[in-house]
């Protein structure tokens, strides 16, 4: 799956918790994210570093709106992609949780996005290769 169709797939799932999700759908996703998430950041900073003191310039001001917009716009495709990539290797969604356990938590998260699926049908459906 490619970059393009990989982004495509996660946001037509919008919010769709069953099923699996490749490796490479997952982290073209992801590096999705990163872009966008770079530039509305970096429309925020050059906002903030022309303000003046105690008042924010316009575009620190749309440049934070966008930020909360795509942060409310993207919470939900990006747990489901997490609990597909979860299923990919047979593992519940609940594991999705251990994002609030301090430090830990995320390493271990990231070492099962990591990790290979199981290969063919599992408990969460076949796999995302031929689904």
């Amino acid at each position: 799956m490619g970059f393009g169709q990989a982004v495509k797939h996660v946001f037509s799932n919008y919010a769709t918790f069953q099923g699996r999700a490749s490796r490479s759908e997952f982290w073209w996703f992801y590096l999705f994210m990163i872009i966008v998430n770079t530039v509305l950041y970096i429309i925020y900073f050059v906002g903030l570093s022309g303000s003046q003191e105690g008042s924010l310039s316009p575009l620190a001001i749309v440049g934070g709106l966008l930020l909360a917009v795509w942060f409310l716009a993207t919470i939900i495709p990006v747990i489901a992609v997490w609990v597909r990539r979860l299923h990919d290797s047979d593992k519940s969604g609940w594991w999705y949780l251990l994002v609030f356990a301090c430090g830990v938590g995320g390493i271990v998260l990231l070492v099962f996005a990591l990790l290979p699926g199981t290969p063919g049908p599992n408990k969460y459906g076949e796999g995302p290769a031929t689904a």
